[in-house]
């Protein structure tokens, strides 16, 4: 059974930092792709950074450009995504996921896999 399950989540100030994990299990992700998505109260799903199978080609959503940071350790079986600069419209429930391709991809679409999410607050 396929299982990708976040942590990390929590409050933090504008300005403060927050590093997400993202463990997955049940299958074998070495060749796949893997993303991080968002979505606050009353808003859709949205992407927020893509990694391709190898970790060497990454995208990141413009509004986190330069601030957020994803990475994974295939021999722990984690991805993560290293937040700097957080500010309160970061505020929204994080997703990790995993497709069954090496592409990275920014639509929701495209990933087979999903975590059941963590909560991030960042307050003013």
């Amino acid at each position: 059974q396929v299982q990708l399950a976040e942590s990390g989540g929590g409050l933090v100030q504008a300005g403060g930092t927050l590093r997400l994990s993202c463990a997955y299990s049940g299958y074998s992700f070495l060749d796949s792709a893997l993303g991080w998505f968002r979505q606050a109260p009353g808003k859709e799903r949205e992407f927020v950074a893509t990694m391709n199978w190898s970790g060497r080609f990454t995208q990141y959503a413009d509004s986190v450009e330069g601030r957020l940071n994803i990475s994974r350790d295939n021999a722990k079986n984690t991805m993560y995504l290293q937040m700097n600069g957080l500010k309160p419209e970061d505020t929204a429930v994080y997703y990790c996921a995993a497709r069954k391709g090496p592409s990275a991809d920014i639509r929701p679409s495209a990933y087979a896999y999903w975590g059941p999410g963590t909560q991030v607050t960042v307050s003013s």
